[in-house]
């Protein structure tokens, strides 16, 4: 790797650890906005309010000293709201012009909160914005130098007049509340917050940094894995999740910001999980994604995968262990729960020809042990 793929791989790597930093439990969310800004695309974050959707937006910009516009749409927002005023003293002059500044065709970074509730008025000017940078004003055609919207929603569209938006938003992630085995974190942070702020003080890149960024992705060979992609999407077609010609396609783009993400100009299939933020459509639609992906997936990356995701549901026993004060009734399905883990880790550690993956399901199995025995113990007391 060259030193200048380096130095952007260095600095892309701290934006997305600075962005997360104030936050708690949101590691995934700014994955999904720096892939987002790193393949000049846009992410939507779908989940109740309360997530730290905007102030991740609107860090992400702080941390560009990027202009920055935020909106909360409602059925009756007009499109002067975003796009500006009339000039009036143009209008007297004879022309057609709005006074744009500070509004979203100004805007390099925007946050769109409740995009769904747009009107039929402001739904056609997004389409345009957002796939062609472009807003269609009276007579005019304006160039926006927006690069990327994040957008924000409780749920998602049924109703077809907002497929289309839906669709121009590549990545897609459904927001989740903090798991309760961090809640203490989150009130150390939540008062951080209050006492701190979240805001970026100072940048750790520029605009024309992110532009480099970008044509660094494109030049990322994907060469090698377009045969899986192709046998995911078809398993994922038969599994009933459809992506459209421009979701394939652009997907590409997505995979190759993953692997310049981690250090690497050649594509493998370990950046194809971030299929996971583009191919769903709905909340239902998540796990089966993930299914197909780690059926599909090399067995090395499938197997970390598991018992991540293993290791993620101890975290939650464990919590909920430490925190009782004496044998409770549940703890006999956690024990026969761990029990089938613990069988299933050690089937894992058996046919593994990776240290990786000897190693993480060692380190898991001490984990179930673990807990197993502080249930035993309070069963015995």
């Amino acid at each position: 790797m060259s030193a200048q793929v380096d130095k952007y791989v260095k600095l892309i790597n701290t934006f997305k650890a600075e962005l997360e930093r104030p936050f708690v439990g949101r590691e995934e969310e700014a994955l999904v906005i720096t892939l987002a800004l790193m393949t000049a695309e846009h992410a939507i974050l779908v989940g109740e309010p309360g997530t730290a959707k905007s102030a991740l937006a609107r860090r992400a910009a702080d941390l560009l000293k990027a202009r920055f516009f935020k909106y909360l749409l409602t059925k009756f927002t007009e499109p002067d709201e975003l796009l500006g005023p009339l000039d009036i003293q143009a209008f007297k002059e004879g022309r057609y012009a709005r006074i744009m500044k500070n509004k979203l065709p100004d805007a390099e970074i925007a946050f769109l909160d409740e995009i769904f509730n747009a009107s039929s008025a402001i739904l056609n000017t997004l389409l345009t914005l957002l796939n062609e940078r472009v807003v269609y004003d009276g007579f005019n055609e304006i160039k926006v130098p927006v690069w990327s919207v994040i957008a924000a929603s409780n749920s998602v569209p049924e109703d077809p007049e907002y497929q289309a938006l839906y669709d121009r938003f590549l990545l897609r992630h459904f927001v989740k509340p903090v798991s309760e085995d961090k809640w203490e974190r989150l009130l150390d942070a939540a008062w951080r917050i209050e006492v701190e702020g979240y805001r970026a003080s100072q940048p750790v890149l520029t605009m024309s940094d992110l532009a480099e960024i970008h044509s660094l992705v494109l030049k990322v060979d994907v060469s090698r894995i377009k045969q899986v992609l192709v046998k995911i999407y078809a398993e994922l077609e038969d599994q009933g999740i459809h992506l459209t010609d421009r979701r394939k396609g652009k997907a590409l783009k997505v995979i190759a910001a993953h692997s310049l993400l981690s250090g690497r100009m050649v594509s493998t299939e370990e950046d194809l999980f971030v299929l996971k933020y583009v191919a769903p459509h709905s909340r239902e639609d998540v796990d089966k994604v993930y299914a197909v992906l780690l059926e599909e997936i090399g067995g090395i990356e499938r197997a970390l995968r598991e018992l991540d995701e293993i290791a993620m549901n101890l975290r939650a026993v464990k919590f909920y262990v430490e925190r009782a004060e004496r044998f409770e009734p549940r703890m006999i399905e956690y024990v026969r729960g761990l029990e089938k883990a613990r069988d299933r880790v050690k089937r894992i550690a058996s046919t593994a020809h990776d240290e990786r993956v000897a190693r993480r399901a060692r380190e898991v199995l001490i984990e179930i042990e673990d807990v197993l025995e502080r249930i035993k113990e309070m069963i015995v007391s």
